[in-house]
C-alpha cells in the first residue's frame, strides 16, 4: 500500500494528494499517447501499474510502456468470441454467473477440461476472457476473482508448463493488480510437483493472492466462503449452486459482449449470423449487474 512510502502521521487526506502526484508524476513520464492507448491509461490504470511497481515511477513507466507495446501487437480488445469459441467448447475457462461479495467478476478455471494444443490460442481465449471480466465489473470494482477447479485433472492432461507460465506472465505483467484472489480447490497431491515449478514464475505480490482450498480444512474453506455466497458458488466448489456450463447459450452472451466491447474500444464489429441465431459453438449465463455488497468484516 502507499503508506509503505508515505509518513504514517499524514492524514488521509494528505495520503490522498501524494496518490495524485505520483499519477500525474506517472503521466508526464509517459509523455503524450493517443488513441486507444489513452484511453486506456486512465488514471484507475496508472494507479495499477504504480501499485504494482511498490508507486515506483521509473519501474511502473517501464512496466506500463511494455504493455502498451503488448497490446499494440496482441490487440486483445480486437479479439473476438469466434475467433476463440473453440477453445471454449469444454467449459475449462469461462465467467461465471456471479460475482463474490466485492461486486468482482469472477473467472471459473477447469485445467481438468484442456482440449487444445495450440499455446497462442490458448492464450488468446485466456486474454479474451480476463478482457471480458473486465468489461463487465461494476463501476468503481477493478479486480476480478479466480475460482480454479481441479475436477478430472491428471498429469497427462495437465497445463503444460509453458501455458502456465506465458498466462502468468500475461496477468501479472500487463494485468496489474486485475487479480484479487485465486482459489485453488482440492488438489490432487500430484500437483504440488507442478506447483513447485510454476510458483517461480510468480511475482510476491502475485503468489500472495493464490489460496488452496481442502474440504476437510476448516480455514481454507471459512477464507474461501468469506469471499462468496454460499449459495452462488458451484457445488464444485463446495457451495449450494448447480451450474452447468452451456456453450451455446455462453457463445450468444459473449457476442453481445463483443459488441458492447467495440462500441468501449471505438470500432465497429456486428455479432456473425451464426452465433446470433444460436446455431454456431456458446456456456453459463454473464452476470447481471451485482448488488452492492459490504466486504466481509476482517
Amino acid at each position: 500500500m502507499f503508506r509503505r512510502w508515505s509518513n504514517s502521521h499524514h492524514s488521509e487526506e494528505d495520503d490522498s494528494l501524494q496518490f495524485e502526484s505520483k499519477v500525474n508524476e506517472l503521466k508526464t513520464a509517459m509523455g503524450p499517447l493517443s488513441g486507444r492507448s489513452l484511453k486506456y491509461c486512465d488514471d484507475a490504470c496508472l494507479r495499477r501499474y504504480l501499485e504494482a511497481r511498490n508507486w515506483n515511477i521509473d519501474n511502473a513507466k517501464k512496466m506500463l510502456a511494455d504493455t502498451l507495446k503488448w497490446r499494440s501487437a496482441f490487440k486483445p480488445e480486437e479479439i473476438s468470441w469466434e475467433e476463440v469459441a473453440n477453445e471454449g467448447e469444454t467449459g475449462k475457462v469461462y465467467r461465471a454467473s456471479f460475482h463474490d461479495r466485492y461486486g468482482r467478476s469472477v473467472l471459473i478455471l477447469r485445467p481438468g477440461m484442456q482440449n487444445t494444443q495450440s499455446l497462442d490460442d490458448q492464450m488468446r481465449h485466456l486474454v479474451y476472457l480476463i478482457e471480458n471480466a473486465i468489461l463487465n465489473l461494476p463501476e468503481g470494482q477493478e479486480q476480478m476473482a479466480w475460482l480454479i477447479d481441479f475436477t478430472g485433472w491428471s498429469l497427462s492432461n495437465n497445463v503444460p508448463i509453458k501455458s502456465a507460465r506465458e498466462s502468468i506472465n500475461i496477468l501479472q505483467n500487463h494485468y496489474p493488480e486485475r487479480l484479487a484472489v485465486a482459489f485453488l480447490y482440492n488438489p490432487p497431491r500430484i500437483f504440488e510437483a507442478f506447483w513447485k515449478v510454476v510458483k517461480y514464475f510468480m511475482e510476491a505480490k502475485t503468489f500472495q493472492k493464490v489460496k488452496f482450498v481442502y474440504p476437510k480444512n476448516k480455514d481454507s474453506v471459512e477464507l474461501m466462503r468469506s469471499f462468496f455466497d454460499e449459495e452462488n458458488l458451484p457445488t464444485e466448489f463446495g457451495g449450494r449452486a448447480k451450474l452447468k456450463y452451456d456453450h451455446e447459450e455462453f457463445s450468444r452472451l459473449m457476442a453481445q459482449d463483443d459488441i458492447k466491447a467495440a462500441s468501449l474500444w471505438g470500432f465497429d464489429r456486428q455479432p456473425e449470423k451464426a452465433f446470433r441465431d444460436g446455431n454456431k459453438h456458446s456456456g453459463a449465463e454473464v452476470a447481471p449487474e451485482p448488488v452492492g455488497v459490504a466486504p466481509p468484516a476482517s
